[in-house]
C-alpha cells in the first residue's frame, strides 16, 4: 500500500501535481513524466478529488460516468460504471439527476468519477468533506483498494486520527515546504497529532 497523506490544507499542492498550477521552484514528476511538458500525459494517468465535487448537476449519475469515460477512452464502460457506482453505493440513483444529490452523495459519486478509469496515482484534497460516517467507511475502503493495487494516493488531511490508520507516509506541508516527515512504523511512542504539532513548532 502506497497512501502518503499531507497534514496541511495542501490544496495548492494537489493543483501541482494534477498539472493545474506551476511550482514556483524545483521539478516536479507524476507517474514518470515531468510537468509542465508532459501534462497530458500526467492528467491521463491521474484521478482527483477536490473538497468540492465539481459535478455536471444537470446530467445523472450515470451520465456524468459516461461522460468522463468518453474522455478516458474507457472498454466496456456499462460494466466499469457499473462496477463504481456499486463501490460508492450510488447503484440505486443512477438515472437520478445529480442536482437531487445530498453533499455527501455527489462527493461519492466524484470519488466513483476519480478511479473510474483506474489510474496511476489519484489525488485527495480534503475528500471526507461532507461525508456522513456511512461514506467515511466507504471511502477508508477505496483507498485501501486501490493503494492496494499498486497505485498512488497522494491525500491532503486535517482528519489525522483517520490518516494515522490508513497511511504509509505522513508529511507535514507549512508555508510550501515539507518540514517533517515519517510512517507508521516511526511513530512509536507519539500519536500523528503530537508529530504534526512538534514539526510546527520547530
Amino acid at each position: 500500500m502506497n497512501l502518503g497523506v499531507y497534514c496541511f490544507p495542501g490544496a495548492e499542492l494537489v493543483r501541482i501535481l494534477a498539472s493545474l498550477s506551476r511550482p514556483s521552484i524545483g521539478e516536479v514528476q507524476v507517474a514518470g513524466y515531468r510537468l509542465p511538458d508532459e501534462a497530458a500525459q500526467v492528467r491521463a494517468r491521474l484521478g482527483v478529488v477536490s473538497h468540492l465535487p465539481l459535478l455536471y448537476g444537470d446530467l445523472s449519475a450515470d451520465e456524468n460516468l459516461r461522460f468522463y469515460a468518453r474522455m478516458y477512452n474507457i472498454p466496456s464502460p456499462e460494466l466499469r460504471i457499473t462496477e463504481v457506482l456499486e463501490m460508492v453505493g450510488l447503484e440505486n440513483r443512477r438515472r437520478d439527476l445529480v442536482r437531487t444529490f445530498s453533499r455527501g452523495m455527489q462527493q461519492r459519486l466524484a470519488i466513483g468519477r476519480a478511479v473510474l478509469h483506474d489510474p496511476d496515482v489519484i489525488l485527495f484534497d480534503e475528500p471526507y468533506t461532507g461525508l456522513d460516517q456511512e461514506a467515511s467507511s466507504m471511502l477508508d475502503e477505496v483507498l485501501r483498494t486501490v493503494a492496494a493495487q499498486g497505485r498512488t494516493v497522494v491525500m491532503t488531511s486535517h482528519d489525522l486520527a483517520r490518516a494515522e490508520e490508513l497511511a504509509t507516509r505522513f508529511d507535514v506541508l507549512s508555508r510550501g515546504v515539507i518540514t517533517a516527515s515519517t510512517t507508521p512504523k516511526q511513530l512509536k511512542k507519539i500519536n500523528l497529532l503530537a508529530f504534526y504539532k512538534q514539526a510546527l513548532a520547530a
